[in-house]
């Protein structure tokens, strides 16, 4: 599976072991290039699950803070501290940066739009393509979030309508990390962007602009709904 599934456990329990391997490199205790300590050991240190500590592990090796190698254990990745820094600044997107939801919002007001003239305007081709597109061929996180923004690029070109596809690619790759992040720590986010896709794609090939606008409207308020309950 996908999410957080192992033993019934949460997004707090798996935050609290981000939120702890984060301090011990703020506070110099792990250093860039240095290697965690053995699983068990570090988990007993940090007081949680070895699920939990391998789930924060995962999540902040998909952002780069820490370099798993097969065979050899996971380290700290080898960076300049400023660099560290800036690429930990993906868990002050959702806590003190507002403007990733901002880009979001204005997505919640296009994006419909563009789902709209898409039903009016899309040729037979590109609908086959854009079925193609709802689900990724891969399991993992990152070929959801691919996927995703594939699909919705084939959306806004299928609009007809090149300032505005133009506008929507330009708001969506800054809100990449926080895609990423919401694979990873909410339950059930894969398979509900699967079937949130196949929705709209549905509506588009139905030639029904309401519902494909209320559709991509409610596509994005929920991605807009979980950040804001993650930055809280």
């Amino acid at each position: 599976m996908h999410i957080l599934e192992s033993e019934g456990m949460g997004l707090s329990v798996t935050d609290d072991a981000i939120a702890k391997i984060k301090a011990m490199i703020v506070s110099g205790d792990l250093r860039p290039g240095s290697r965690l300590p053995r699983e068990a050991d570090l988990a007993a240190e940090l007081g949680v699950s070895r699920n939990s500590l391998r789930e924060a592990v995962r999540a902040l090796s998909l952002v780069r803070i820490l370099d798993v190698r097969q065979g050899d254990g996971t380290y700290v990745a080898s960076l300049e501290p400023n660099s560290l820094l800036d690429a930990m600044s993906f868990l002050l997107e959702f806590h003190q940066d507002d403007s990733v939801l901002e880009i979001l919002g204005v997505r919640r007001i296009l994006e419909p739009a563009a789902t709209a003239l898409a039903a009016r305007h899309i040729s037979e081709a590109d609908l086959a393509h854009l079925r193609t597109l709802i689900a990724p061929e891969g399991s993992a996180v990152t070929d959801l979030v691919a996927q995703d923004l594939n699909f919705h690029a084939a959306i806004a070109a299928a609009s007809g309508n090149k300032v505005l596809a133009s506008l929507l690619d330009s708001l969506s790759m800054p809100t990449t990390r926080a895609r990423i992040w919401r694979g990873i720590t909410e339950e059930g986010a894969f398979e509900r962007t699967v079937a949130e896709h196949r929705g709209i794609c549905d509506a588009i090939a139905a030639r029904d602009p309401e519902l494909a606008h209320a559709r991509a409207l409610a596509h994005v308020a929920g991605v807009m709904e979980w950040l804001t309950r993650a930055a809280a």
